[in-house]
């Protein structure tokens, strides 16, 4: 231990004290570069007095500004949690002082204290739809807040990180298999020649930026029944740098890990809904590499725990490391995209359907939904759940709608990832228009057309119109009218959808594994 560190555990001995907190019951969590501190409704993060290749904590001086770095890094993501730096001070007296008079001698990031049973990781079986849908939306929030920076390092960096962890993988043979790991690194080195140019032009377009960096389970806490993103990366500005679907592939790469699929599937939904950018389809084509690399990061780390950690506890985070391992390589060995048409009247349960599928539908983390629903608010610069007036149904409307639904589908499959298209398609031109997409993408169209009885029907519209939180404006005598509907020629596979969504679900299955 150096004379510094020697120093600062005076410093930690005072905080760990209850009568420096007015005598609350103090509970301390120490990891490899800070101490926290908790007491009552405060923490108190101090940086610890050490160096590695990625960060210099090593002087007073250096920690102070490394508070201030994690203040204003945080404060935007959780404003609620992160309150200013306060110094640990040396009073006249001799004695120490959390923000006194005196000389200051260490310093903190003062937080409010949240539950800390609370964090994502904890509450994994607990991210149903609404939590997974919230998710999506915090974070395109936090990505359109992050500031734009100069993409060319980062991009390197993540060509250098391939042999880095290469390299780290050949340290724990015990753990990793040499042959095995050298594959991967084989992958890893093809995708990243063949996105290039992708990661450029979107660095060009402004989004590669400055993300979060760390954003897993762990970093995310439910405050007030919100998630709330905290503990992004100061310390280090390449790590805290990158594409944002990097620092989306994180997220998605722990939920998946985890068995997560459908949750991870809406976030992925709910994120490109929100940032509605075209090139945010075409970069689905990152994902296998950048989920793949996040995985490896997670593997490398799991594994050099396991070599301090007792004998006792090292076989079972090896197996933890291996899983992680194990992840990278499914990533980087995605299945062939799939091009998905969902089609039925009002009320026959497409969106629900279109939902319920889109896990399953390879590669991870599933398939993309464009509704028309969705398109045609957009289109109208409304938000999705605002009524549109009749005449916005009409039809050169609902040609340009088709429209987009068919050239996002393009882009989609065009990059790798299967997509599902929700529409009513009760037009043969609509059907038609979709098929052409999957036939300039050299795919099959998949097309489950769902029907149901008109009181079946109304029941379900009547019900979403009540809940007031669905996109779709249809009505009872939208759905009445939907009847009189001449479909023409239905080439489609017809789905019996009058029973409950489990029934329908697994009829589609039925369909799409015969198509197959």
């Amino acid at each position: 231990m150096n004379d510094d560190a020697e120093r600062q555990e005076e410093v930690f001995a005072f905080l760990a004290d209850p009568a420096a907190h007015g005598g609350r019951k103090i509970v301390r969590i120490d990891t490899h570069a800070a101490s926290v501190f908790l007491a009552g409704d405060r923490a108190l993060k101090v940086k610890r007095s050490v160096r590695f290749p990625f960060l210099d904590y090593s002087t007073v001086a250096k920690r102070r500004r490394a508070c201030e770095a994690e203040l204003a890094v945080n404060a935007p993501y959780a404003p609620e949690i992160y309150r200013r730096v306060v110094p640990i001070t040396r009073e006249a007296d001799g004695r120490l002082a959390v923000g006194g008079r005196g000389a200051p001698v260490e310093w903190a990031v003062e937080m409010r204290r949240f539950d800390e049973t609370r964090t994502l990781d904890r509450l994994a079986g607990d991210i149903d739809e609404g939590l997974a849908d919230a998710l999506g939306r915090v974070v395109a929030a936090a990505h359109d807040r992050a500031p734009a920076i100069a993409a060319d390092r980062w991009i390197a960096a993540l060509g250098t990180d391939i042999d880095e962890h290469a390299a780290a993988f050949r340290q724990h043979p015990d753990v990793f298999a040499a042959a095995e790991s050298e594959a991967l690194a084989r992958r890893w080195r093809a995708a990243y020649v063949r996105i290039l140019p992708l990661l450029r032009e979107r660095g060009r377009r402004g989004l590669v930026r400055r993300i979060h960096g760390d954003l897993h389970l762990g970093n995310i806490v439910l405050i007030d029944g919100k998630p709330v993103l905290f503990d992004a990366i100061e310390f280090s500005e390449t790590i805290a740098s990158g594409d944002l679907f990097y620092d989306l592939a994180f997220l998605l790469m722990d939920l998946l890990e985890r068995g997560l699929a459908a949750a991870a599937n809406i976030v992925l939904n709910r994120y490109l809904a929100q940032t509605r950018r075209l090139e945010d389809l075409d970069a689905l084509a990152t994902l296998p590499l950048l989920m793949s690399m996040r995985a490896a990061i997670r593997a490398k780390v799991t594994a050099a725990r396991a070599q301090r950690a007792d004998a006792a506890e090292r076989p079972a985070i090896a197996r933890a490391a291996r899983r992680y391992f194990a992840f990278a390589q499914q990533a980087m060995a995605p299945a062939p995209a799939r091009l998905v048409a969902v089609g039925g009247l009002s009320g026959t349960g497409k969106s629900r359907l279109a939902q319920a599928l889109a896990p399953a539908l390879a590669p991870m983390p599933g398939a993309v939904i464009v509704r028309s629903d969705v398109e045609r608010k957009a289109l109208f610069g409304v938000g999705e759940t605002d009524k549109l007036p009749a005449d916005a149904y009409a039809g050169d409307t609902n040609a340009r709608v088709y429209g987009a639904l068919a050239d996002k589908a393009r882009r989609i499959v065009g990059a790798g990832h299967s997509a599902i298209v929700d529409a009513v398609f009760a037009r043969p031109q609509e059907r038609a228009a979709i098929a052409a997409a999957a036939a300039a993408a050299g795919l099959p169209l998949r097309g489950l057309f769902l029907t149901a009885d008109l009181q079946t029907r109304l029941g379900r519209v009547g019900a979403r119109a009540r809940s007031a939180s669905d996109a779709s404006d249809a009505d009872a005598a939208v759905a009445r009218a939907q009847e009189g509907y001449d479909l023409g020629r239905l080439e489609w596979t017809t789905i019996d959808a009058a029973g409950t969504p489990q029934d329908t679900l697994a009829r589609a299955k039925v369909a799409l594994a015969r198509v197959d």
